[in-house]
């Protein structure tokens, strides 16, 4: 299949988290699991934080940071970060702390807190559908363009009227390079063009196969179209997973919003520690 047509096959289906579209909460089958048995998988963006405007105007509240913090020395270091962003952005919005990490889509990952990073051998992105893209977000006000290296994502939160102009542009880039593969995947108010040749679900099924993970139940949380690739290996590992917003295939249950994934989160720690919520 190829990128155009994952594209219009995606955009089909995703309801783009319009209002009054969540899902009701669903708590998950259990509250409080053996912390020796289990690693915890978390997608970051309308997973653990509310959306912003911008990539680089998202708020990580410094009890979120505490109860990750606390919760990773609960599971022995078993605990990861699975996002859509490099690892850099992600160790910048969570600064100070420090957590096994999966960015860029599966393109990056760090298994220990502060271990050597481990970089795909996919390349960065083809520099002539890169400008190309980059041109679609110069060219139309209220787009932002973000570069991730691996990926690069255009996103019209501030544009909504454009989301159409941008869906059919990012087509035209695409098809003006039949040689450079290119997957495109639409998510809330973005859309983001990377090769196919990793996701989040591969980084998934490398990083519980190694330590501090293996062995483990994985529970994974996530919202997004980029997140479907995880629920699916997980039953590889025995895992579950839970969707944020709305229902996805594979899921045992929904959390309405971010808040309420936090809460759920502060119930691990809250038997051992009080902290703010």
């Amino acid at each position: 299949m190829s990128g155009t047509e994952r594209l219009s096959e995606a955009a089909r289906a995703l309801p783009d988290a319009q209002p009054g579209r969540a899902a009701p909460a669903q708590p998950p089958v259990f509250e409080h699991p053996d912390p020796k048995t289990i690693a915890v998988l978390l997608d970051v963006d309308g997973t653990l934080i509310e959306l912003a405007a911008t990539p680089q105007a998202v708020h990580v509240p410094p009890s979120l940071k505490h109860t990750l913090a606390v919760l990773r020395d609960l599971l022995g270091g078993a605990l990861a970060l699975v996002s859509g962003r490099p690892l850099a952005d992600l160790d910048d919005i969570f600064d100070p702390l420090r957590v096994a990490l999966v960015g860029g889509h599966g393109a990056e990952m760090r298994l220990k807190p502060r271990g050597e990073v481990e970089r795909t051998r996919v390349p960065p992105m083809d520099d002539r559908l890169r400008r190309r893209l980059v041109a679609i977000a110069a060219d139309t006000e209220g787009v932002l363009a973000e570069d991730k290296g691996y990926s690069l994502a255009l996103h019209y939160r501030l544009a909504p009227q454009a989301e159409r102009y941008v869906h059919d542009e990012i087509l035209r880039a695409c098809a003006a390079f039949p040689d450079v593969p290119a997957e495109v995947l639409p998510g809330k108010s973005m859309f983001e063009v990377k090769p196919p040749a990793f996701n989040k679900g591969m980084a998934v099924r490398e990083l519980m196969r190694k330590e501090p993970f293996a062995g483990r139940r994985p529970i994974f949380l996530g919202d997004d179209v980029t997140d479907e690739s995880v629920f699916v290996v997980l039953p590889e590992f025995d895992g579950i997973g839970y969707s944020v917003g709305r229902r996805f295939p594979n899921t045992k249950g929904v959390f309405a919003t971010p808040r309420e994934v936090r809460h759920w989160l502060y119930g691990f720690i809250k038997p051992r520690e009080r902290v703010g919520t």
